[in-house]
Parts: C-alpha cells; structure tokens; sequence
C-alpha cells in the first residue's frame, strides 16, 4: 500500500508541488485576519521552521544517494512540505501586503507569486529546484522579517527596517552553513548561485523600501473616506457625505464633492496598527495642477497613532478647499511611505448640496 502511494506522489510530483502550494492559501485564508494575533504568528513561524527543515532533510538525502545509499521513498514528501509553506508565505504577503498600500506597490509579490508557479514546472532537476527553492526561502524570510520584526521592537521606519534585512541574513547564513555541513559536495556546485540569487532579493527589496515601493507592514488601512465633515462623538465618528453613485460604492472610483468655494473638506482613516506599535501618521492634502502638470502638495497634518484596536486608530484631517479640479490625500508614514491614497474632486458651488449623516466604521 505504501508503495503505491508513494509511486503515486512520485509520478505526479510536479503537480501535487503546486497543489501543495494552493493549499498554503486556502489554510491562510482561514486562519488569517490580524497580523499580530498568535495564531497569524505560530502559523507563519511553523511555515519558517517546516521550510527550513524540509530543504535540508532533502539535501541531506540527496548527498547520502552520491555516496552509495538508498533514497527512502519518503523523501517525496519533503518537496510538498517545501511547496506547501512556501505556498503559505505567498499567501501571507500577498493579504497582508495588499492591505497595507495601493493596489500598485503590491504588484511586485503578484509577479514573483507567478513567477514561483511557472518555476515549478521548468525546475524539475532536484539539481536546479535546490538553488530555486533557496532563493525562495531567502525572499520569504526577508519578507516576513519585514512585518515581524517592527511587531517584535513595536516600531517602524528605516533603522527597524535594516535591523529586519540583518535578522533575515542571520537566519538564511545558518541555513546555508547546515547545508554545507550535510551536504559539501552538492552544496558546493550551487553556492555561488545560491548567494547570488540571494543577493539579488536583497538588493530588490532594499530597492523596493527606498523607493517607497514596498508597503509599509506591518500598518494596513482598515478605513478610509472624504466627506463634508467629521466629528467625534462619544465612542464614535459622524460624518456628513453626499450620497454616493454606484460607481463610487461598488467601483471604487473617485466621489466628486460639491462645496461652496472656501468650505473645508474632510480626510477621515482607520489605520491598523499592532498591539504595542507606535507610529506617526500623516495625512497630505495634495491639488493637482493642471498647468505644471504636478500634484501640489497644499497642507500637511501628523498625528501619533497607537496598535492594538482591530478596527483601528482613528483620526481625521481637513483642509479648506481655493481651487477646483482633482485633489487627493497620501496617508503615509512619517518617512514618506503611502498606506492608503484618497483621490476625488471638487466643484465649486453656490449653495451647498443635500448631506446625509453616516456613521463611521
């Protein structure tokens, strides 16, 4: 019976790869929800140690074969733990990723999740799939010492960032010197593809981060909205709006506000942050002049914002309206990082439209 399961696995193995792969998501996408929960947390951190230790259990018994022993037939199951919690990573980044920023500066981890599919199929030699799989694992753990380590020190900003390049490097150089240590021979034929491919995730990270391509985890947006006003009541947040069309409420596209020439306007966010993570956030009012072709930046608010709150920490800016045409406002970090972008556009009226009074979330 073991036999023929085993036969089975070995003849479709490229095919349960990808399998194991999906099922990496379809786990996440039950389990996740806050980044910081413990269970967010355990499920990444086994995905890390199963990673880990699968890629070199494999290569341990792929060095043993070079030198007269036998392949246990169960080293066929290594390969689809390696898929599955890599499969796992991918789904992480690109929930958490794509919650934390525009819909464009996730795009990089998309291509590379598509990347990583295509590879299954051409990287069939165990030869190729062990430089491959390496440089995966490098590019996962940099990627979730990202967000992990600014939940650890409850900070974030350029020096956290660096401190999460040096922990994800620590681990990947533990990982390689046990791959010499169990396999010399083979190891040494891919090492200097391993560390090149490795040095290419790191130089395209860091290209990503400094020039405010990767989003900045572990903050996400959980609300965001323009109105007419906004006021804090007792443990909640009103606003006035003009009532939306269905392009705005169930596209997505920019609202158009109708005000009388001087009114002010209001930038209303809900920015998830995690328990014990501090940060600043700003929100900047920018025009876009049509003549100079150029988003003008008009007015520029920070306040501090605490983790913890599932819905968010809440807060809200406002701006007085001079100029017509096509505004938006950056909620960003403190060094310039876009969480959320709110564009819309004014019109200049005499009187004032019909409002409606909303809740806020």
């Amino acid at each position: 019976m073991y036999k023929d399961i085993f036969a089975w696995i070995n003849k479709y193995e490229r095919h349960l790869a990808v399998a194991a792969m999906l099922a990496g998501f379809v786990v996440d996408q039950l389990f996740f929800d806050r980044i910081d929960l413990w269970r967010t947390q355990a499920l990444l951190a086994s995905y890390t140690i199963v990673c880990f230790a699968s890629i070199l259990a494999l290569h341990a018994i792929e060095e043993r074969a070079l030198h007269g022993h036998g392949r246990p037939r169960s080293r066929l199951v290594l390969p689809l733990a390696t898929q599955f919690s890599l499969g796992g990573f991918w789904s992480a980044f690109v929930f958490f990723y794509g919650q934390s920023a525009v819909l464009p500066a996730s795009w990089p981890f998309l291509l590379f999740l598509l990347a990583i599919l295509i590879g299954n199929e051409y990287f069939a030699k165990y030869h190729e799939r062990l430089v491959f799989t390496s440089i995966l694992f490098s590019f996962a753990l940099y990627s979730y010492a990202i967000f992990e380590v600014p939940i650890l020190v409850g900070a974030i900003g350029t020096s956290v960032f660096l401190l999460s390049g040096l922990v994800a490097i620590g681990i990947f150089s533990l990982f390689t010197l046990l791959l010499r240590l169990l396999g010399r021979n083979r190891f040494g034929k891919d090492v200097w593809r391993i560390r090149i491919g490795s040095l290419a995730v790191f130089l395209i990270i860091n290209l990503f981060y400094f020039t405010n391509i990767l989003p900045p985890l572990p903050l996400a947006a959980r609300d965001v909205g323009i109105y007419h006003s906004v006021e804090r009541v007792p443990g909640n947040y009103m606003a006035s709006t003009e009532p939306e069309s269905w392009l705005v409420r169930y596209l997505g596209l920019p609202p158009t506000l109708h005000v009388v020439e001087a009114d002010s306007v209001y930038a209303y966010t809900s920015v998830f942050a995690p328990t014990k993570l501090n940060a600043t956030i700003v929100h900047r009012w920018q025009w876009y002049d049509p003549q100079a072709g150029a988003w003008i930046t008009r007015f520029a608010l920070a306040y501090p914002i605490a983790g913890g709150s599932d819905g968010g920490y809440r807060g809200y800016s406002a701006a007085i309206m001079r100029s017509p045409g096509r505004w938006r406002v950056s909620v960003e970090t403190a060094d310039g990082r876009v969480i959320a972008r709110l564009p819309f556009t004014i019109v200049f009226v005499n009187q004032e439209p019909a409002l409606e009074t909303i809740t806020l979330p």
